[in-house]
């Protein structure tokens, strides 16, 4: 499983992030996203051309209006994507968790030896 690298970029601009985070809520028209955002219009339309050049939202036309919303499946292969690294990170975790375990048990090989305290001369 691979995530394109046009997905990563446009996620990487913060006020791109805040656009997406808006539409998690529903669609919204590039007025609203602006007004809400406190961004200029224009700011607000250059920023969803690259999320939707980058499969991220997709626009329905309603008279002059442009109503945006997220699509679904970029996210849902992104997750997968980060799902992929959950797993060894969980493998990792419970290795490391195993190992703090065996250190706290008293005689233990792997337990680091008890601190030597500093002795008055």
């Amino acid at each position: 499983m691979t995530v394109d690298s046009a997905t990563l970029s446009a996620l990487a601009e913060p006020t791109r992030l805040h656009i997406i985070e808006l539409l998690r809520q529903g669609p919204f028209t590039v007025g609203e996203i602006a007004l809400r955002l406190q961004i200029r219009q224009p700011q607000a339309s250059k920023h969803l051309r690259v999320l939707s050049d980058a499969g991220l939202v997709e626009a329905e036309a309603i008279a002059n209006r442009r109503i945006y919303r997220l699509r679904v499946q970029p996210f849902q292969d992104l997750d997968d994507w980060i799902g992929s690294y959950r797993s060894l990170w969980a493998d990792r975790f419970d290795q490391l968790d195993t190992h703090l375990q065996r250190l706290q048990q008293p005689n233990s090989p792997d337990a680091p030896p008890p601190l030597a305290l500093p002795t008055d001369p």
